[in-house]
């Protein structure tokens, strides 16, 4: 009995004890169950703050990237704006240049006239005292041819008259002509500088109106595509090549305006093409103008080796050959410079084998006279100048070297070859239809110089020569003497330079002799 009661005892205890540890065991459980979502909480807590931290500086990167890139393109286009102005302002600069140098030619040709109505003034008072003088030496001989001779008046008179009109004509002449030495040697100089001001304000007036070209479009609605969106494409062609794209209201056409004629040229093929493919945005319009510049860039220089293989002058180094091409694409006065400095060259060799000199130089001095020309509207000064210091750099010959400097007498001749060039290049430009004349208008223009000469009295024939820059004329000895030649001369250039207009000088030439012929039987 004992033995059972201990037994149920011991039962009782051990399920006691094993129920007290399944509770502990249980709490213990959950403490740790516990314990371990609060370390997970805390574990997904400081991930997420990881995570935000990292999110965070992410968008704090993005957004600075974002705001730099907007200032890089805010930037960019600001400095495209300035270039813009920049542009503009040099353009007008340019032209208000212009108008203060036409001011400036304006106001001194007001002093060059106000000048010689001084000086016209000056020799009507002298004349006047002339006249009052003769008047009293009239009286004067009157008086003593009555007293001496006693002839009657009609006959004093008569002599009287004719002696002093042979004295009143030899003091004028000689008065004329000592204030016409005195005047060309005060105003020669003067002259001079006016002359070749004006020349070059003529030759910049000429040269801009030849700094345009068109492009014929297929429709107008083109115009939008080649303008793009806000100016997008019209800015990048203009950077691409580096000329002015002007598109107005003139329906089926695009303007393209630049000094430097060669990259008109190639803004016109690039802009023919961009036309043609009808894909126009900035990426395709940088690629047509590279094209266009390279197959430029090769026609000038095939141009150039091609032009000294045909005239047989292939030691011209490269550089010279390759602006040889660049003047295929430059025109003056209407005339293409290649073709003009090839006439050069040929009508040199021709005067040079007349005349005994080498005739290889004179071609290569006459094919590199206007080699000024491929360069001067990009530096300073007269194409005549530059051609000279690019020869000499390319090692010229210094005979070469001068008569290309002075094919306009800017500076002296110092050989033959310089006097042929300057006459090849005179017969080059002068010749009918070199400069836009028309063979009738030359014609005519001929016709007026000999009428106005044959016209005055003593004249017996006049002819215009030398493409009519210069007159002539042919008097009878019997009715003319010297004094009166030298006038007659002065009032055909005056008439001439009152009712003709032509380019350059016309040299009137005078010419009076006397034939003695006797018969011998």
């Amino acid at each position: 009995m004992l033995a059972v009661i201990g037994a149920y005892l011991a039962v009782g205890f051990l399920l006691a004890a094993a129920f007290a540890g399944g509770y502990f065991i249980r709490l213990l459980v959950g403490k740790l169950t516990e314990r371990g979502a609060l370390q997970t909480r805390e574990r997904i807590l400081a991930e997420a703050r990881r995570d935000a931290e990292q999110i965070k500086k992410e968008m704090e990167l993005q957004a600075k990237h974002d705001v730099i890139q907007r200032r890089e393109e805010f930037e960019t286009e600001v400095r495209q704006v300035r270039n813009e102005l920049r542009q503009t302002e040099r353009r007008l600069d340019k032209r208000e240049d212009g108008v203060h140098e036409k001011e400036e030619l304006l106001a001194k040709k007001e002093k060059f006239l106000e000048t010689g109505e001084k000086n016209l003034a000056e020799k009507r008072r002298e004349l006047t005292a002339l006249e009052d003088r003769l008047k009293e030496l009239e009286q004067k001989q009157q008086d003593e041819l009555h007293r001496i001779s006693g002839l009657s008046t009609e006959e004093a008179k008569h002599m009287l008259a004719e002696k002093l009109r042979e004295e009143v004509e030899a003091e004028c002449t000689e008065m004329i002509s000592a204030k016409v030495a005195h005047a060309e040697r005060t105003a020669k100089q003067e002259a001079q500088r006016i002359v070749v001001e004006s020349i070059e304000r003529c030759a910049a007036e000429t040269t801009s109106e030849a700094t345009v070209c068109t492009v014929e479009l297929p429709n107008d609605d083109i115009k939008g595509r080649i303008i793009g969106r806000e100016g997008r494409n019209i800015r990048s062609f203009e950077k691409a090549i580096g000329v002015d794209v002007i598109v107005d209201d003139t329906p089926g056409v695009v303007v393209l305006s630049s000094f430097d004629s060669v990259r008109r040229e190639a803004a016109r093929l690039a802009m023919q093409r961009l036309v043609a493919d009808g894909r126009i945005h900035p990426a395709r319009i940088e690629e047509a103008a590279k094209q266009a510049i390279a197959d430029i860039e090769r026609i000038v220089n095939e141009t150039g080796e091609e032009v000294c293989y045909e005239l047989d002058l292939s030691k011209i180094p490269a550089p010279l050959k390759r602006l040889l091409g660049r003047l295929k694409f430059r025109t003056s006065f209407g005339q293409n410079v290649l073709e003009h400095s090839v006439q050069v060259c040929e009508l040199a060799g021709l005067m040079a084998a007349e005349i005994g000199l080498d005739v290889e130089l004179a071609r290569r001095c006459g094919l590199l006279h206007d080699l000024g020309k491929a360069i001067d509207q990009r530096h300073e000064g007269s194409h005549a100048a530059l051609g000279a210091e690019e020869a000499q750099k390319r090692g010229e010959a210094e005979l070469v070297v001068n008569a290309i400097a002075a094919h306009h007498e800017e500076v002296p001749p110092q050989s033959l070859y310089a006097g042929l060039i300057i006459a090849s290049d005179t017969i080059s430009a002068s010749r009918p239809g070199a400069r836009r004349e028309t063979l009738e208008r030359y014609v005519k223009r001929l016709e007026r110089l000999e009428s106005l000469a044959t016209q005055h009295s003593g004249v017996l024939r006049a002819f215009a020569i030398q493409a009519g820059r210069e007159v002539r004329v042919l008097v009878d000895s019997n009715k003319l003497q010297d004094q009166a030649a030298a006038r007659l001369s002065q009032e055909i250039a005056h008439e001439i330079e009152e009712e003709l207009q032509y380019p350059g000088e016309i040299l009137v030439t005078v010419i009076r002799e006397t034939r003695f012929q006797e018969t011998a039987h």
